[in-house]
């Protein structure tokens, strides 16, 4: 009996072992035609093997590609698309590029400071007033998010005049929302449901005797 542990390693496991056996195989025949009849074979093996793969765009191509890495790329057959190399497989990914900009209240986020910029650019008028009124409510809901033990409305005021350079004023009767009415309409601490008790159908006394 052979052990895995005396085995080569399995390339691609999710194939298996037999699957990387026939290809071992293949690259001994000498017959190009047989070689690549029996590639085919294999190809197909491996897409029932691997059926999600179907859902992948160039799913044909994926079996064909698999199948030349598990070979060491040295399995010379015809295939219908054009054949990977080994220095693709070295080939390190292209690193995301993300943004450097500064977030100057980390709770906010960038979204809402972008939102404030463009308040900034309304003419005054009553447009003007409500958004700046909705942005006030909304840094105050983002940082209840964050900070759930206190919050300060003149707080809150003072980071929308930090966040506006002051071009954003609210007026001098606006109260922001209060900070239960906040967490009551966004569920944050909410009260955990109390348990429903489940029905029990009482048995009925089949055997009532009103005569006794």
């Amino acid at each position: 009996m052979k052990y895995n542990t005396s085995r080569s390693l399995l390339v691609i496991p999710e194939y298996g072992r037999n699957v990387q056996n026939m290809i071992e195989y293949a690259m001994t025949i000498e017959d190009r035609e047989t070689r690549n009849r029996l590639a085919n074979v294999v190809v197909g093996i491996m897409g029932q093997l691997n059926p999600h793969l179907r859902d992948a765009m160039d799913f044909k191509q994926k079996l064909w590609d698999h199948l030349f890495i598990i070979s060491g790329f040295k399995l010379d057959v015809d295939s219908p698309y054009t054949k990977p190399s080994p220095e693709v497989l070295a080939q390190k990914p292209v690193k995301p590029s993300y943004p450097n900009e500064s977030i100057k209240f980390k709770p906010y986020g960038k979204n809402i400071e972008n939102i404030i910029q463009k308040a900034i650019e309304l003419e005054d008028g009553a447009e003007k007033d409500n958004l700046t009124q909705i942005i006030a409510n909304q840094l105050k809901k983002s940082y209840l998010s964050w900070n759930r033990d206190s919050v300060n409305d003149e707080l809150i005021i003072n980071h929308l005049n930090v966040l506006s350079a002051n071009k954003l004023k609210l007026k001098e009767d606006f109260k922001l929302d209060s900070t239960n009415e906040i967490i009551f309409r966004n569920g944050i601490n909410a009260a955990k449901k109390k348990p429903i008790k489940p029905f029990i159908k009482k048995k009925k006394n089949n055997n009532f005797n009103p005569g006794r």
